[in-house]
């Protein structure tokens, strides 16, 4: 089992509203219905300081906005045409002769630090297919992009034109093949190392089993500092009843659900804990405050912290009932499927 969980948060500002918590469990093993394309990952590492955390009294990170922007397409770049370029060979040796472009997948799964940068990440995806085809004239779906032919990729970060253009160009395949992975993303923010599989998760659930079945599925995994990889993943044929296809697509029907049992606070009341944490960071000794009522059930809480920052915990009960007084529905419960390689099975609310 592989578990992924983050928390993104901000300093008070305009990227606060971004920010989320989330946690993903993978399970790796036989019979899955997720499978992992091999010899297709494609990885771009790079030292660079566009967001860092330098100093340790705070959980805030220190962003350079622009740079973290044209680190995070740039790596997308990287990684897209490396793998481009080992999906031509795979594809040769099942016996098909065209390159790998956006029409070859069924769907591409992005990073989300938030949903208008994967748009233009989509966008991005198009103008790199453009660019390395030799005859885009030849394509209706670059119709009207010739007067950016001769443009250099490393050059177009920040040109307005040419994203808009590629965006246009890109919308249909967006809203089929890119929007339906941006529920949780929408709708719970920056989940930092487990957004990918959060993405993969809303993609899952768009749909029926039968329609995702033998599909592949593209994902761009990225994380500042900085490292990004690319791969894919093959959705098994077989989605029959009780198949493992059908009973992970029947563990994600309840997303929305589980989505509109979050407790709903005013942007206040969310300032003025994030000003307790500000203020107990690191804080040794220290006994928490609050009400764990709206915690899951059987989640462990810290009770105290000694002056030797050695902490004690407590666990909440396991079997409540259906509904607490704060109007939290016991129904947020983790589900558990047996998916390798790349997907969500715990999605729950914070």
């Amino acid at each position: 089992m592989v578990v992924a969980g983050d928390i993104a948060v901000y300093a008070s500002g305009n990227a606060r509203c971004t920010g989320g918590a989330g946690a993903v469990a993978m399970l790796l093993g036989s019979n899955a219905p997720l499978i992992l394309d091999r010899g297709v990952r494609s990885s771009h590492m790079q030292h660079v300081y566009d967001f860092y955390k330098p100093d340790m009294s705070s959980e805030y990170p220190v962003v350079d906005g622009k740079l973290s922007i044209q680190c995070y397409l740039g790596a997308l770049d990287k990684c897209y045409n490396r793998y481009k370029a080992k999906m031509k060979k795979v594809l040769n040796r099942e016996g098909k002769s065209q390159s790998f472009t956006l029409e070859t997948a069924d769907a591409f799964v992005f990073h989300s630090p938030y949903c208008k940068l994967v748009q233009k990440s989509l966008a991005r995806l198009l103008l790199n297919d453009f660019i390395c085809d030799p005859h885009p004239e030849l394509s209706s779906k670059y119709l009207g992009l010739d007067a950016y032919r001769d443009v250099k990729i490393e050059e177009t970060f920040f040109d307005k034109e040419v994203e808009k253009a590629f965006i246009n160009a890109s919308q249909p395949v967006f809203n089929a093949k890119t929007k339906p992975s941006l529920l949780l993303a929408n709708q719970v923010g920056n989940m930092y190392t487990p957004s990918v599989y959060g993405g993969l998760a809303s993609y899952i659930a768009s749909k029926p089993s039968k329609d995702l079945a033998g599909t592949r599925v593209v994902l761009f995994s990225y994380g500042s500092g900085l490292a990004s990889s690319m791969y894919s993943i093959n959705i098994t044929e077989d989605h029959s009843p009780e198949s493992p296809l059908d009973r992970l697509c029947k563990s994600l029907t309840d997303l929305n659900e589980r989505l509109e049992s979050r407790q709903k606070v005013a942007p206040s009341v969310f300032d003025k804990a994030m000003k307790l944490r500000e203020e107990t960071h690191h804080l040794a000794p220290y006994s928490p405050v609050g009400s764990v009522d709206c915690l899951f059930p059987g989640t462990w809480y810290v009770t105290s912290i000694d002056d030797k920052h050695r902490r004690k915990y407590e666990r909440n009960s396991c079997d409540r009932e259906d509904e607490s007084d704060t109007g939290i529905s016991e129904h947020r419960k983790s589900t558990n499927v047996d998916i390798p390689e790349g997907q969500a099975t715990r999605v729950t609310a914070s």
